[in-house]
């Protein structure tokens, strides 16, 4: 996949100009992956992508990702840092000059490395640049969004096949483990984010957590998980069944929620507040009576990470416009009874309209044990 990375830093630091920062420090990895294309989990080590004054790039890295950086990363430099050298000593011998502003994720950046800086430069000023950070990252481009149908594409036959074994006396816990298997044997890095199943009075916690729990007949199953691709792309897909026959309650609640989610999709444009399509699905639940039991956002962006902006909330001012990726995912939660979750990926296309990312079928689906 071509994704220039030179031209996506260079937009970057564009857009930052008017922050006026001699430095700029990025240490969240999954943003260093997004302007460099490398990727690494430094643990307790030390990572960040260095912007000086002039536009040139510092990739500082653990010692023992050096040769995998000197592959992949898109910069001007790669220095190397061992576990037994200071890395404040480090950037200090590269970066030089004095800095009056330093431009950082502030959500990200720890009050340890915030002091280690502060060795190098005392007097500088910390201003904030994710926002500038998230402005790109909000806009894929087509290229991007087919790494996206990727993810979607192994995620959907991770749950084909899963679902294939599930029997008697299995556990939520035990169908987990099926599933991820099944997203490494057909080429996922791994789930994107923790796999969940929930079965019965369960499925009512919108982010429970499997356990040992024993799938019976009459429970709702709701299956809320995704991938990660080698290439960093991710997926979040949720559909819910009923294990055995499904009874008239559970036929109802389900009806309304597809209802909910096909209405969100159906309000993705753009040139409208991104609230428009929250507040259209969320309408259809109301207007049948379960509005109490609905009490979170409609989605959520996504694309190098599960959760990113932007946030489809019913407040949400902010319009809609070609290139964002979200997810549109209304729900029904009954407390001590069990719940149902649709979710479906967006994206806004060159014409503004919505495509539909994800293929599974929406219909409700009895699972025999």
């Amino acid at each position: 996949m071509a994704i220039d990375y030179h031209s996506r830093l260079n937009q970057f630091i564009s857009a930052a100009s008017d922050k006026n920062t001699g430095l700029i420090i990025i240490t969240d990895p999954v943003n260093i992956f997004y302007f460099t294309g490398f990727y690494a989990d430094p643990h307790e080590r030390y990572m960040s992508l260095i912007i000086g004054s002039a536009g040139e790039s510092y990739l500082f890295v653990p010692a023992l990702d050096r040769d995998a950086a000197a592959e992949k990363a898109k910069v001007d430099h790669i220095i190397p840092i061992s576990d037994e050298e200071d890395p404040f000593d480090i950037l200090g011998q590269h970066l030089g000059a004095s800095v009056h502003t330093i431009g950082v994720e502030m959500n990200v950046m720890t009050v340890a490395h915030q002091n280690g800086i502060q060795s190098i430069y005392n007097e500088a000023a910390f201003v904030d640049i994710q926002s500038e950070i998230n402005a790109l990252r909000v806009y894929k481009s087509r290229e991007e969004v087919e790494g996206l149908k990727k993810a979607v594409a192994l995620i959907e036959k991770v749950l084909d096949k899963g679902l294939e074994t599930v029997e008697r006396g299995m556990t939520e816990a035990d169908l987990v483990a099926e599933f991820e298997y099944l997203m490494k044997k057909y080429g996922a890095s791994g789930p994107s984010f923790s796999t969940m199943v929930l079965s019965g009075e369960k499925a009512a916690l919108p982010h429970g957590k499997p356990d040992d729990t024993k799938l019976e007949d009459g429970d709702f199953l709701l299956i809320d998980f995704g991938v990660i691709t080698y290439d960093r792309y991710c997926s979040d897909i949720t559909r819910t069944f009923v294990i055995g026959e499904a009874d008239e309650k559970q036929k109802e609640i389900y009806d309304i929620v597809r209802r909910s989610t096909q209405a969100g999709v159906d309000a993705v444009k753009a040139g409208v507040p991104l609230k428009e399509f929250d507040i259209a699905a969320r309408n259809v639940i109301e207007e049948a009576g379960y509005g109490e039991y609905f009490n979170n956002r409609v989605g959520h962006g996504l694309g190098i990470e599960v959760h990113e902006a932007p946030s489809i909330h019913h407040l949400n001012e902010d319009i809609a416009k070609p290139g964002m990726v979200f997810t549109i995912e209304p729900g029904i939660y009954i407390p001590g009874y069990g719940g149902v979750r649709i979710e479906e990926e967006v994206y806004i296309n060159e014409d503004g309209k919505a495509e539909v990312l994800t293929n599974y079928p929406r219909d409700l689906r009895e699972i025999s044990l």
